[in-house]
């Protein structure tokens, strides 16, 4: 990570369901990946958060059954959007996915850094 002054809140966009015939398995292993790099955000001085952190406990409170079923629909990449506009910058890990994609183009629609690698999110300790 490069070296400059602020910490940011920075959300970790990437694969969740892609590729996984949502697999539970599959579907943690995303979650995973994406819990990792928050974790690696935060040592350096950020706030990574992820939406999956906010998003999946409220979808088993509100009764989803299965992933894309109409209650992940009303939560899941709603609390995701609502959540990068109050962020700095999304940092947009590996993987295909379409969701994680529209956060990279709504962070760049509303002027938020957008970054592809933890090398390049300026590190702040």
């Amino acid at each position: 990570m490069n070296t400059a002054p602020g910490p940011q809140m920075i959300l970790v966009a990437g694969p969740y369901r892609s590729g996984t015939g949502d697999d539970p398995a599959a579907l943690d292993a995303n979650v995973r990946a994406m819990s990792r790099t928050a974790l690696a955000l935060f040592r350096a001085g950020h706030l990574g958060i992820t939406g999956e952190a906010l998003a999946l406990p409220l979808l088993e409170e509100a009764g989803c059954e299965r992933p894309g079923d109409a209650v992940f629909d009303e939560i899941f990449h709603p609390m995701a959007e609502q959540l990068l506009s109050r962020c700095d910058a999304v940092l947009r890990i590996p993987g295909a996915s379409e969701g994680a994609d529209r956060m990279v183009a709504q962070a760049r629609a509303e002027g938020k850094h957008v970054y592809h690698s933890l090398d390049d999110v300026p590190a702040v300790r």
